[in-house]
């Protein structure tokens, strides 16, 4: 498999589209980002901070430009969500390779965001189910972590229709702090 941070592949099934982020993406993010219902379940664990409400389009625009930077810098790749019936962005996927001192070393991190409406079963089943497979190739791990806190019933579920289980250990974070709620695939 290509270098993930040189030729972004592009995953795509019947329903949904997954590719790089773009900044034409920006007006279509910003229903996800500016939606406070679907705040709850996005993953903001180690981000300095970041909680990814982004209430204007030139906030939104600061993060997808953000994005795309980490991507040139190889720190992460976030790819957009494309519903393909509504030919309209409905989420991001951001994946990485980890190291690190904690039961986390070597692993790959997928974080899964989308609208509110979109927080059901099915659709993080047919999204996790898309670009889970690839990630242990792309990222060169042999486990792939993602988060679900206790309340994300539709997501959890989801989760283990496709075979994670819950995590016993803990994400330690750069700042020390221990993050819980994972759950877990192995290759």
């Amino acid at each position: 498999m290509p270098d993930v941070y040189e030729s972004c592949p592009v995953f795509e099934n019947g329903q949904y589209l997954l590719r790089l982020t773009e900044e034409k993406d920006a007006e279509d993010l910003l229903e996800v980002y500016s939606d406070k219902n679907a705040l709850p379940f996005f993953n903001s664990d180690n981000c300095h901070g970041d909680n990814f409400y982004y209430p204007t389009i030139g906030r939104m625009r600061e993060a997808v430009d953000f994005w795309l930077s980490s991507y040139q810098n190889r720190w992460f790749v976030r790819l957009t969500v494309i519903d393909k019936s509504a030919a309209k962005a409905i989420g991001t996927v951001e994946l990485c390779h980890r190291d690190a001192e904690d039961a986390f070393d070597n692993t790959g991190i997928l974080r899964l965001d989308v609208k509110s409406s979109h927080e059901r079963e099915d659709v993080l089943f047919n999204i996790t189910g898309l670009i889970t497979p690839p990630a242990f190739e792309l990222f060169y791990c042999g486990r792939v972590i993602t988060k679900a806190p206790v309340y994300a019933v539709e997501r959890i579920k989801a989760l283990q229709r496709f075979g994670f289980t819950q995590s016993e250990h803990y994400l330690v974070g750069s700042n020390g702090y221990a993050y819980n709620g994972y759950w877990e695939i192995a290759k």
